[in-house]
């Protein structure tokens, strides 16, 4: 099968700073792949530059066999890939239904408005509530449910479980779940170590700018010893 989304030797740098040295992943499509590593390893750097908002210094990406890789971010966007960064980035002072369309060049056909709303009943219930007054965890599932109104192809997750209540975190992988069950890909990163092995297939670990693992969820699990060493953390 050939990937939907496939990264070779990717390298960037902040101002002079290196922050990707060579990064290899690659997605199936309709897969969750989860991308984990400790704070400042450039995990959402490997985002950013993905989604052509780092520049790269070297190397490639390919989205559905075609190469993104000098694009602008607005040209990666319309070839069908879905960003809900950190910080789910919500305009509090707009509507669930502004925000929903936020972007958009025009208003979207009305199944696709009906099926993001019978997907999260809670945008309908507050489409006319302003964003600032959600919970942290509808927040995230409006910048979800955003980014599905461009039907992608695959969507990059920069910690959806960040700041959100843990009696929450459960419903915001539940909705990641119905998304991939859907078949679109997702590239999943995330610090809550119990949310990537339940959402991903495979993951990779990150250090130093540089994927230094890469395993099927399972052989990770039966691993800690490479779980403590790159994350720190016991299960």
């Amino acid at each position: 099968m050939t990937p939907i989304l496939s990264v070779n030797g990717l390298s960037a740098s902040i101002g002079r700073v290196p922050v990707l040295r060579g990064v290899d992943l690659f997605v199936q499509p309709g897969e969750t792949v989860a991308l984990l590593g400790r704070n400042g390893v450039g995990k959402t750097s490997t985002l950013r530059a993905i989604l052509g908002l780092l520049p790269p210094m070297a190397g490639q990406v390919s989205f559905k066999g075609a190469e993104l890789t000098r694009l602008p971010a607005y040209r990666v966007s319309a070839e069908g890939i879905g960003y809900v960064p950190q910080g789910r980035g919500i305009f509090p002072t707009l509507t669930v239904e502004e925000n929903l369309f936020l972007g958009l060049r025009k208003r979207p056909d009305r199944a696709l408005i009906d099926d993001v709303y019978t997907r999260f009943p809670r945008l309908l219930e507050r489409r006319y509530q302003a964003a600032g007054t959600l919970s942290g965890g509808e927040q995230q599932i409006l910048a979800i449910g955003r980014c599905l109104m461009r039907s992608p192809a695959l969507i990059l997750l920069d910690e959806p479980t960040e700041g959100i209540m843990p009696k929450m975190v459960a419903d915001i992988r539940k909705e990641i779940s119905a998304v991939a069950s859907r078949g679109v890909a997702v590239l999943l990163v995330e610090q809550n170590l119990r949310t990537a092995l339940k959402l991903a297939s495979r993951i990779y670990l990150m250090e130093k700018g540089v994927i230094v693992h890469a395993a099927t969820t399972q052989q990770l699990s039966d691993d800690p010893s490479t779980i403590h060493r790159y994350l720190g953390v016991t299960l």
